[in-house]
């Protein structure tokens, strides 16, 4: 590959050009120079809200939106906001997350790109090198509370551009690392969908099948004591914070993320091996009553705001069963607060599980631990195989785009 790359690159005639002499971009941002918008594409927007009103399955419109929300349409509900283009987008608040599309689309928040003549100017190879200098292009968002990009600033950006052949032969050699990339995250995408469908299927009993009880019946629950960020040091006796839960950890571990002194732990909750360590409070629904089973050997200290669950069940059972949506139809029922949502102990203790054999738990839990393994590890799984791809991506693209700058 390096003597392809050094064959093709060779003696090149490269120029340099101003991002705002190779696109065009969107008439809303008025302090761009007009004489750099050379031509000016007119897009229709919409709120984000709109978008996921029009957001439908098996639609043939994507939806672009600035945040998180993401999805298609049809060209029937699209009706005026209907766009068909090859852009780059830029969100027009937050971060520089670009991203490249081609096709019928629907847009909200963003700056929207086009090539100013897409015989010379390859707009897919424009959008590699841009991700190449992602950093600069950030450092050109700016603003207190919600950043904004210096569109100025940002079409003053200079690209080089060697012959048309070349540009597209570099997007075709770094399309192939983001297109295998793309196809791992869909299996990813398409496993955790079959892993969600076994784990409901595994857990679910018939009446009759296994004897229901509550989760006080079987074990009995421990409030964390007054542990806070500010007690970490860098290394001592493990601890468990209960933003961690939901922001750092996965199904079971057997390592913590961060640590106490002696000295704290002796005056500390501790969980011990098999404990479920649940987070009790979150800023929303979904989050609160997560939890990670404490596989490790050694005692942990954990922190206010949650709690940990002693039981004679199978650790990772349990903790498989807390994902499920017979527990979080449960859990809904006991959630209390307004801005801040949590589940306290003693109704915890009223949520039924299915006490099944011990030599059925472990049956269960073989199962899972392959699917989670597969879709969670980032040691083995395909999470492991899609960053390995995406560095590979970087390694090329940071190769095939550094051109020297003459003069």
């Amino acid at each position: 590959m390096q003597n392809y790359i050094d064959k093709l690159l060779n003696g090149v005639k490269v120029e340099w050009k101003t991002l705002g002499e190779v696109t065009t971009w969107d008439k809303r941002f008025n302090g761009v120079d007009k004489t750099k918008q050379q031509k000016v594409n007119a897009f229709k927007h919409i709120f984000a809200a709109d978008l996921k009103k029009l957001a439908v399955e098996n639609g043939n419109v994507k939806l672009l939106a600035t945040g998180k929300f993401d999805g298609t349409t049809t060209k029937e509900l699209a009706g005026n906001n209907l766009n068909n283009a090859e852009v780059i987008t830029i969100p027009s608040g937050g971060s520089a997350n670009l991203k490249y599309f081609n096709g019928y689309f629907v847009d909200s928040g963003n700056i929207l790109a086009t090539s100013f003549n897409s015989e010379k100017f390859n707009l897919k190879y424009i959008y590699h090198y841009l991700l190449n200098i992602n950093e600069t292009i950030q450092s050109y968002f700016r603003g207190s509370g919600v950043a904004h990009p210096s569109m100025s600033e940002i079409l003053d950006i200079q690209i080089p551009i060697p012959p048309p052949h070349i540009q597209a032969e570099i997007v075709r050699i770094l399309d192939t690392f983001t297109e295998l990339t793309a196809e791992l995250t869909a299996e990813l995408t398409a496993r955790k969908k079959q892993y969600s469908y076994y784990r409901e299927q595994l857990l679910s009993f018939e009446d009759g099948d296994v004897e229901w009880k509550t989760l006080g019946d079987v074990g009995k629950f421990i409030r964390g004591g007054g542990l806070q960020k500010k007690d970490f040091t860098e290394t001592g006796v493990g601890c468990i914070h209960y933003g961690q839960i939901y922001t750092y950890y996965g199904t079971y571990t057997d390592k913590t993320k961060s640590f106490v002194s002696e000295v704290f732990a002796k005056k500390a909750r501790m969980a011990k091996y098999g404990d479920l360590v649940i987070a009790t409070t979150s800023e929303n629904d979904e989050d609160v009553c997560k939890s990670v089973a404490w596989l490790g050997d050694e005692e942990i200290a954990i922190s206010s705001d949650s709690c940990f669950y002693r039981h004679n069940l199978n650790p990772k059972y349990v903790a498989y069963f807390f994902q499920t949506e017979q527990f979080r139809k449960q859990k809904r029922t006991f959630i209390t607060g307004t801005k801040v949502r949590r589940v306290n102990a003693d109704d915890l203790a009223k949520i039924k599980i299915p006490n099944s054999s011990l030599s059925e738990q472990k049956r269960i839990v073989d199962i899972l631990d392959k699917f989670d393994i597969l879709t969670n590890s980032i040691s083995e799984g395909l999470p492991k195989e899609i960053a390995l791809r995406q560095q590979q991506y970087e390694y090329y693209r940071e190769l095939l785009l550094s051109f020297p700058m003459v003069g």
